[in-house]
């Protein structure tokens, strides 16, 4: 990738400014981390409110009476009855039972929103195009921002802004004019901790952020800190933890799934790799993703190879790092499922030589969300 085409967001000279380490990520450039660092970032977060710049991410618009049931065909999601106000992680899957890429959608009442990861965004229009372009409008929403609020105190910040989210529970969403601006704001993310994603207009970004981070609780976070936040909260990385050759069953996502949409549900099936996937859920799978919690402080990192007390290969690493909150390194990745058990001893292999790993549940760290 060369400079000229890599792209940046409207934040891009808030985060010059505040001196941001800026690196390329799926195609922009972003901030790794800013003067004080990853692991003051990461504290930060989880003892008051990050502010996170993730405009990378695409914003699809469907609007439409077919949309809900279009976009169901394609995932084992139940989109049609999810209700206005509410979000839903889901999982666009292929033929195979993989996953193309996983997303939220949100019911905005007279639309739906997807927001997909960055690095599938433009093979997730073109697939979204070609399969419902028949049953809905697709608008591809390049006009807009996405900032996430994010740590305990986001909700006092935000509250400030616009008391409404105040009334917003974990996986709510609701449109909310902020300083003449129309918000569409949910309240989720990706750090495991209570807090916000708001998508606005592009041009009023980084007015919007600066107003955000003149407030005392506010700090700036990049990447960098994102990423073991969300290894602590044992959500998944698309292209890394998840990936077109791994199925949901697989990635311990079949909570996903909605009853509904299994076997001997009212509308099982009827989507890319069904027969795959339903087969796993009554069948088991031969691997299974999980948790592993480092012995000593060796960090173990992603593409170890994961060995039983026999030195037989049983697994592989997908994510690892060091855990500021856990204070030892930590990883996931997928094992033979006879070995998927809490407590089980295995091997990673960094540089060739063991370092002792256990199996450990996720999270690493108790989730935060701001439940009804």
């Amino acid at each position: 990738m060369t400079e000229s085409n890599v792209l940046t967001t409207p934040l891009y000279r808030l985060h010059r400014e505040r001196s941001a380490r800026l690196v390329p990520f799926a195609g922009y450039t972003l901030p790794v981390h800013y003067p004080t660092g990853i692991l003051k970032e990461h504290q930060h977060t989880r003892t008051a409110a990050g502010l996170f710049d993730v405009s990378h991410m695409g914003q699809i618009q469907l609007t439409g009476a077919g949309a809900a049931a279009a976009l169901e065909r394609l995932m084992p999601m139940n989109i049609r009855d999810m209700p206005p106000g509410r979000q839903r992680y889901a999982l666009l899957t292929n033929d195979q039972g993989g996953i193309r890429d996983d997303l939220m959608v949100s019911h905005y009442g007279d639309f739906l929103l997807l927001v997909v990861n960055a690095a599938c965004k433009a093979e997730d229009i073109g697939y979204l195009r070609a399969e419902l372009a028949n049953d809905c409008a697709i608008d591809v929403r390049e006009d807009r921002a996405l900032l996430a609020l994010q740590g305990p105190l986001a909700a006092t910040v935000l509250t400030r802004f616009a008391s409404q989210v105040a009334d917003l529970t974990f996986m709510d969403v609701a449109q909310i004019t902020i300083a003449g601006q129309e918000c569409w704001i949910s309240r989720s993310g990706y750090t495991g901790e209570d807090g916000f994603e708001i998508s606005l207009p592009a041009d009023c970004a980084e007015d919007f952020a600066q107003h955000l981070l003149a407030e005392e609780e506010v700090a700036p976070i990049g990447l960098g800190a994102r990423d073991s936040l969300r290894l602590e909260a044992g959500l998944c990385l698309y292209g890394h933890d998840i990936d077109a050759s791994t199925t949901p069953v697989e990635a311990n996502l079949s909570w996903a799934i909605q009853k509904i949409r299994r076997q001997g549900g009212e509308r099982a099936a009827g989507f890319p790799g069904s027969g795959v996937i339903l087969n796993q859920l009554e069948q088991g799978v031969s691997q299974q993703r999980v948790g592993l919690r480092v012995i000593g402080r060796a960090p173990v990192r992603e593409g170890a190879e994961l060995i039983d007390a026999a030195g037989q290969q049983v697994g592989r690493v997908t994510s690892g790092g060091f855990a500021p909150s856990v204070g030892q390194p930590i990883a996931m990745g997928y094992v033979a499922t006879a070995l998927a058990a809490t407590g089980t001893e295995l091997q990673a292999l960094v540089r060739s030589k063991p370092v002792p790993v256990q199996v450990t549940p996720l999270p690493f760290v108790p989730q935060r969300y701001h439940r009804r």
